[in-house]
C-alpha cells in the first residue's frame, strides 16, 4: 500500500481512446480513475487522455506519447504514473525506464486499494493472495511485503531500487498455504452459515457496482453503522446482520464487496470466500447507481461477474438507488420504476424504502405454505421448532398427540423434515395447500 506516514505520492493518471472506442466512455472510465487513485491515497496531479491507434507491445503507448508523458513527469515532479489499462510486465518496466517514476496499471492499482480497505484477516488473506498471483510474472521488485505478510503489492520505491532474485519456490508454497487457509476460511463460514440455515431466517445479499450505495442502504435498513464512506471499495469484508421487518417477520442481510467493470479475475477467485455470501443468499438485491451516467453499463458489469460466480440465476431484485440526486420529475425514475422487480429509492433519504419492505415482506411470504404436522404431546423440540421457525396458527389436542397447523417456507419445510429424521420420532407432515 502506498505509505500513509510521508506525504502522499503525486500521480499522473493516464487513459487512452483505443481505435473506435467511444470517447465519452473513455472519459467516464478517466473520472473513475481519479476516483480510484484517490482511494489508493495518491494526489492525482495531472491526467492524460488521448486517443491510441493501436497498442504497441513494447510500451503500449507510441514512443512518441511516451515522450510526451515522460517530460510531463519531469515537469510536474510525478511519483507514480497509473495506467487505466492491463500492461504486460514488460511494457510496465519499460514505461518506467522511460518514466523514471513508478508505472501501476489497473489491476496494480485495485489491489492497492483492495489492501487498503481490508479489515479482518480474512480479508488480508485475500488480498495477499490476489496479490501474488498478480505479481508471479512481474518479479522485478523486492518482496519485502512477503516478509510482513501484507497484502498490498508493494508499490513504493522506484525504478533505481536495487533488483533481488524472487525465490519462485517460496511464492508458490505462499500461495499454496494462503489457498488452503482460505479452504478453512470457507469451513468456518459455513459452520456460521449454518444457524442461519437452521434458522427461520430469508437471507439477502446486497450487490452492486462499487459506491452504488450498498453500505448506505445496509445502515439503513440494518441500523448498523458499517463503514460507509464515499468511497471505491469502501467494504471488502461481508457484515451480517438481521434486519426487522415492519410486519414483524425478519431476515438476514449481508453486505459484501462492491465490483467494477473488468475486475480482474484473480481477484474474483481470490474474493471467493467474501462472495460467499452471494451463493448462499436466497434473493440478491442488486444496488444500482442511477445517478450515474453509466448507471446501464455498470449494472451489466455486476451481471457478468455474478455469471462468473454462477449466481446470475438467483432471485433478483434491482434496486435504483439516489433518486435524492435526480430532478424530482426525472423521467428515468418513472421508467426504471415500471420495471419488473425493480424499485427506485434513496438509501440517504429514504425515498422507496417503505415500497422495498413490502416487497421484501411479499417475496418471503411467497414460499410460504401451510402443514398439519402430527406429533406426540412430549415431542416438545419439534414443537419448539415449529414456533420458532414458522407461524403457529392452531394448535389441537387428539388423543396423546397435537395436530399443529403451521405456516413453513419451503426451505424450512426442510429443516422440519431433517429434524424429524434426526428424532427419529412419529411426526406426520400433511400440506394443506
Amino acid at each position: 500500500m502506498f505509505e500513509t506516514h510521508v506525504e502522499p505520492d503525486r500521480a499522473l493518471l493516464v487513459q487512452a481512446i483505443i481505435g473506435g472506442e467511444d470517447a465519452d466512455r473513455a472519459a467516464r472510465l478517466a473520472e473513475e480513475l481519479h476516483h480510484l487513485a484517490e482511494g489508493a491515497g495518491l494526489i492525482p496531479a495531472s491526467s492524460a487522455l488521448f486517443p491510441l491507434k493501436q497498442i504497441h507491445p513494447g510500451l503500449y503507448f507510441g514512443q512518441g506519447r511516451v515522450q510526451e508523458l515522460a517530460d510531463e513527469v519531469a515537469e510536474l515532479n510525478i511519483d507514480v504514473v497509473v495506467v487505466n489499462h492491463a500492461l504486460s510486465p514488460v511494457q510496465q518496466r519499460n514505461l518506467e525506464n522511460a518514466f523514471k517514476a513508478k508505472v501501476v496499471d489497473r489491476t496494480g492499482l485495485i489491489l492497492e486499494i483492495f489492501a487498503a480497505r481490508a479489515r479482518t484477516k480474512e480479508g488480508r488473506m485475500q488480498v495477499e493472495l490476489a496479490s501474488l498471483m498478480y505479481q508471479q510474472s512481474r518479479l522485478v521488485r523486492t518482496w519485502t511485503h512477503l516478509e510482513r505478510q501484507r497484502g498490498g503489492v508493494g508499490l513504493r520505491g522506484g525504478p533505481g531500487e536495487t533488483q533481488i532474485e524472487v525465490d519462485r519456490r517460496l511464492i508458490r508454497k505462499r500461495i499454496d498455504r494462503l489457498k488452503l487457509d482460505l479452504k478453512d476460511v470457507e469451513r468456518t463460514r459455513a459452520l456460521q452459515r449454518k444457524p442461519r440455515r437452521d434458522a427461520p431466517l430469508f437471507t439477502a445479499a446486497l450487490v452492486g457496482y462499487t459506491n452504488a450505495g450498498k453500505s448506505t442502504l445496509f445502515n439503513k435498513l440494518a441500523g448498523s453503522q458499517v463503514y460507509a464512506q464515499d468511497q471505491l471499495f469502501a467494504t471488502l469484508d461481508p457484515t451480517v446482520r438481521v434486519v426487522q421487518l415492519p410486519n414483524g417477520g425478519r431476515m438476514a442481510l449481508s453486505d459484501t464487496v462492491g465490483f467494477v467493470r473488468e475486475l480482474p479475475h484473480q481477484l474474483v477467485a481470490a474474493f471467493r470466500a467474501t462472495l460467499e455470501e452471494v451463493l448462499e443468499a436466497d434473493l440478491l438485491l442488486h444496488v444500482v447507481d442511477l445517478s450515474d451516467p453509466e448507471w446501464a453499463e455498470q449494472q451489466q458489469a455486476v451481471m457478468d461477474v455474478l455469471e462468473e460466480l454462477n449466481a446470475h440465476q438467483k432471485p433478483q431484485m434491482i434496486l435504483y438507488n439516489k433518486v435524492d440526486a435526480l430532478e424530482r420529475e426525472d423521467p428515468l425514475i418513472e421508467r426504471v420504476g415500471r420495471r419488473e422487480r425493480c424499485l427506485p429509492i434513496s438509501a440517504i433519504s429514504g425515498a422507496g424504502l417503505d415500497h422495498l419492505f413490502d416487497a421484501l415482506q411479499t417475496e418471503i411470504a411467497s414460499g410460504w405454505r401451510d402443514y398439519l404436522v402430527r406429533l406426540p404431546a412430549h415431542c416438545g423440540s419439534i414443537l419448539a421448532k415449529l414456533h420458532r421457525d414458522g407461524e403457529v396458527r392452531a394448535i389441537e389436542e387428539d388423543g396423546a398427540d397435537l395436530r399443529v397447523t403451521v405456516s413453513l417456507s419451503e426451505a424450512e419445510h426442510g429443516r422440519l423434515l431433517e429434524a424429524i429424521k434426526r428424532e427419529n420420532t412419529a411426526v406426520s407432515v400433511r400440506d394443506l395447500t
